[in-house]
């Protein structure tokens, strides 16, 4: 298997773990089009024997994947089961869980690099073990985090976070609540009390921040939109907003900041980049500003972000063989 300084020089070797689900085949089908890798393997349990999104490559039982054959392992496994699985595959390929099992706050996060993959990059150049952010925290962390570190929030005040996702945030397995006949022509919370389990994963990355999660079930097949009020200091605005995010996201062709106005789902949807916006409040003391945040939960809130990671552990553009 090639180093990471090897890995910019030809093609990296790849496998992936749990690629029937939504995430899965969305990763499985970057990984077909990105021009600097080789799909080895797929699995599924289910699906033995069948056709991947990968033309002339079929889905192989786990048990049966050629892991030695890899330099890098994605593991788009049901959250709690990712856990054995880097045990097994200590010491052979890289690395990038996409489950809950390694981020922040899920107790098991030693050893592992947090991948946000702009903020986060020269960490992740140096990893064996990657964990993946979630769709939602992906969001929110991009919003806040460069606000907080240039000094602009008022801590003293709850940060809202109203976030809404398409129905493949949930996954592939049928659930009763997510057949078309209870998701079309609805809208409804979810999570609600504060309780939601990516609470934890965005409080690591702002623990000096009160905040309120609510998420909510879009009905549309894929895509978040996340409105955030915002506490600022006194003198804070819209323009100091964009001023801070400019700077921090200088260069990253995944990050769009919007010039004036908010983003909407059609900006962002099929594709592994994450719009940020901004507006003022007026009428309200002490000052608060609405910010917006949208991306694809599949692309940049997934398997886009994956990629990034990917791209960065071998010494590759960060942003190659991504939509943005």
């Amino acid at each position: 298997m090639r180093s990471a300084n090897e890995g910019s020089k030809s093609e990296i070797s790849v496998g992936v773990f749990g690629g029937r689900g939504y995430t899965g085949r969305e990763l499985l089908e970057l990984l077909h089009r990105h021009d600097g890798v080789e799909v080895r393997f797929a699995t599924s349990r289910s699906d033995a024997g069948e056709p991947t999104p990968i033309p002339g490559l079929d889905f192989v039982d786990p048990e049966s994947a050629p892991v030695s054959e890899v330099d890098v392992t994605f593991l788009c496994l049901p959250h709690g089961t990712a856990v054995p699985w880097v045990a097994r595959l200590k010491g052979g390929p890289k690395i990038v869980d996409l489950t809950a099992d390694h981020r922040p706050g899920s107790g098991r996060e030693e050893g592992a690099v947090y991948g946000l993959a702009e903020p986060n990059r020269e960490l992740v150049k140096d990893a064996d073990l990657v964990a993946n952010p979630g769709c939602y925290p992906t969001g929110v962390i991009f919003s806040l985090l460069p606000l907080e570190r240039a000094g602009l929030l008022d801590r003293e005040r709850l940060t809202v976070i109203n976030a809404a996702s398409g129905v493949t945030g949930a996954g592939r397995t049928p659930k009763p609540e997510l057949l078309f006949a209870e998701v079309a022509g609805n809208f409804r919370a979810y999570g609600e009390g504060n309780r939601h389990r990516h609470l934890k994963e965005i409080r690591v990355l702002l623990p000096e921040l009160s905040l309120l999660f609510q998420p909510h079930l879009l009905p549309v097949p894929r895509g978040i939109l996340e409105t955030i009020v915002v506490p600022v200091r006194d003198g804070v605005g819209a323009t100091e907003v964009r001023a801070a995010w400019m700077e921090a996201y200088r260069g990253a062709g995944a990050v769009r900041v919007l010039g004036e106005g908010i983003p909407d789902l059609s900006q962002v949807v099929g594709t592994d980049r994450l719009a940020l916006g901004v507006t003022e409040v007026d009428g309200v003391a002490p000052p608060v500003v609405t910010v917006v945040a949208a991306l694809d939960n599949l692309g940049k809130g997934a398997a886009g972000q994956a990629i990034q990671n990917m791209n960065l552990m071998f010494g590759l553009p960060i942003d190659r063989g991504i939509r943005c």
